[in-house]
């Protein structure tokens, strides 16, 4: 693929301050406990973590606003949280961001989803979540759809952040879709297996190797492969490009009547994906917002996500480090 010219990012870095981002989905609060291992438990063969500190960071689509925000967008919020302590702590990090929205609180008493990681010497031990996954109730789901009718139209682009955490329902993803196409605003998801169907007509899905693998029956060896599998998803949904994230291996593109597109990543440390998936849609949404072509837009959501993993924990690359990034990989091609 070839890369945008260093002027070229840097007016599309300019543009990207100016544009605004609906994001949609599941909030939620990741919590990280972070320590040091120096023994094995007598009670059972774990090992012990002598906690030094405690952070929290936002989750699911608040970590896609994070991003947005990160890279100098604006953003409109539509979420859901819990009448309790993790809903208040959210709403609380969404002002301090400059987070414009609508967080719903939920009824019924369903929590805040809560992720709880406990990381040893740069390394996850375990993880305990917290969490109601079932759909929001009827109440819950009008409030979302006022919301996107509220904020949607001085938006340039949406992202669907689906997490599978009850937001994403098919009466949600209908009147999404519907107002998107009214008001002329790309969609973009970050998806699930179990969600597909809801998904026809959007811009761009941007699924990982072993989500496309399972949505398509395809299993994943060699390029040919990749393609077909590509091939079957723009059938069914009819959008417009499948962006699959590879790892180790980058991302590719696939557009309709098009040849493919690979995006390579180049050697770095990895520390933590944890988030990843949400710099790639946050990016490649606010770039197509600021009027990036769908390759150069995947360059730059490449790039975000080269940064963001070299970082432990959740979390979120700013233009700088991803213009950085950008001239980096020009000089090594």
């Amino acid at each position: 693929m070839k890369l945008p010219t260093s002027r070229r990012a840097r007016s599309l870095a300019g543009a990207m301050q100016a544009r605004r981002v609906l994001v949609l989905g599941d909030l939620m609060l990741d919590e990280f406990v972070w320590g040091r291992v120096s023994r094995i438990s007598p009670e059972a063969p774990v090992p012990v973590v002598e906690v030094t500190r405690e952070s929290v960071h936002l989750g699911g689509a608040g970590n896609v606003a994070c991003n947005v925000r990160s890279l100098g967008g604006c953003v409109a919020l539509v979420g859901v949280v819990g009448q309790d302590a993790a809903g208040y702590r959210i709403r609380e990090e969404l002002d301090a961001m400059g987070v414009d929205g609508s967080m719903i609180a939920a009824g019924d008493n369903r929590p805040t989803t809560i992720k709880t990681r406990i990381i040893a010497h740069h390394q996850q031990i375990v993880r305990a979540d917290r969490e109601n996954a079932a759909d929001v109730d009827e109440v819950t789901s009008r409030e979302i759809i006022a919301a996107l009718r509220r904020f949607l139209p001085a938006c340039q682009a949406m992202v669907i952040s689906d997490y599978q955490k009850g937001v994403i329902m098919p009466r949600v993803a209908r009147a999404a879709l519907s107002l998107s196409r009214k008001h002329r605003v790309p969609v973009l998801v970050d998806p699930k297996v179990r969600h597909f169907a809801l998904y026809k007509g959007v811009a761009v899905v941007t699924p990982n190797q072993l989500e496309t693998e399972q949505v398509t029956g395809i299993r994943i060896r060699t390029d040919d492969d990749l393609e077909a599998a590509a091939a079957r998803i723009l059938r069914r949904l009819r959008c417009e490009a499948v962006l699959v994230t590879r790892g180790e291996h980058g991302m590719s593109l696939f557009r309709r009547d098009r040849p493919a597109a690979h995006v390579p990543t180049f050697a770095r440390e990895v520390y933590d994906v944890t988030g990843a998936g949400d710099t790639v849609v946050a990016t490649m949404a606010l770039a197509i917002a600021a009027g990036a072509r769908l390759d150069e837009a995947a360059v730059l959501a490449n790039c975000a996500a080269g940064v963001v993993v070299g970082k432990v924990g959740t979390a979120t690359a700013d233009i700088d480090e991803v213009l950085a990034s950008v001239a980096s990989m020009a000089r090594k091609r």
